[in-house]
């Protein structure tokens, strides 16, 4: 991969990860709850989920998906289901008590790793998104493993840096609220209904 182009996936990559979508809103719910440096633990199980899409259109199975309209529905619908899911819990969630919020939080990072994973592993506009974006850094004539090794590893890289010191950092100008369980019930109810605002928007936007 030439620098020109390298530099062009570096700066889409950037506009891609400032886009704010379910991902964002995982993060800062994270960084929120169990801590800025436990949101880690979220953003790499979403980084997860951008590997098996960019493996999934490399095997060519993405094309599958964008061609079938019962395939891309159903991910669509469970995608939007299962954020759904987590606006309602996150609205219905108890608010911590102050030894609890003392403590930093206590969800098991496992737990957020996969709640990451699945909340952007759950988007098939991803993989028609990918299907796009891929060929214009992949060229056929040159050998496709180091190609996609450099495109992989730029576009985890820079999503890491945005989604752990911009948008986990931004949630923590919002700590303030997290100390009484009033501003709790604000921040679960805000944060809830975007969740449920980002799955309408992947049912009704198509």
């Amino acid at each position: 991969m030439t620098l020109s182009l390298w530099l062009s996936l570096l700066g889409a990559s950037t506009l891609i990860s400032f886009t704010p979508g379910a991902g964002a809103i995982n993060t800062m719910t994270n960084s929120l709850n169990s801590g800025f440096r436990r949101s880690m633990w979220g953003i790499l199980g979403q980084q997860a989920a951008l590997l098996v899409h960019v493996v999934i259109v490399a095997a060519g199975v993405g094309l599958l998906v964008s061609r079938s309209p019962i395939i891309f529905t159903g991910i669509r619908y469970a995608g939007a289901a299962y954020l759904v899911y987590l606006g309602v819990r996150l609205i219905l969630a108890k608010p911590q008590s102050a030894e609890e919020i003392s403590m930093g939080g206590q969800e098991p990072a496992l737990k957020m790793f996969t709640r990451g994973l699945w909340v952007n592993l759950l988007n098939p506009k991803a993989v028609v998104f990918f299907l796009a974006f891929t060929p214009q850094f992949i060229r056929l004539d040159q050998p496709a493993l180091p190609q996609y090794l450099v495109f992989i590893g730029t576009i985890v890289v820079v999503d890491i840096l945005v989604m752990w010191f911009f948008f986990a950092a931004t949630a923590k100008s919002f700590s303030r609220f997290t100390a009484t369980e009033r501003g709790q019930r604000i921040l679960n109810l805000s944060f809830g209904t975007l969740f449920i605002f980002v799955a309408a928007l992947l049912v009704f936007i198509h």
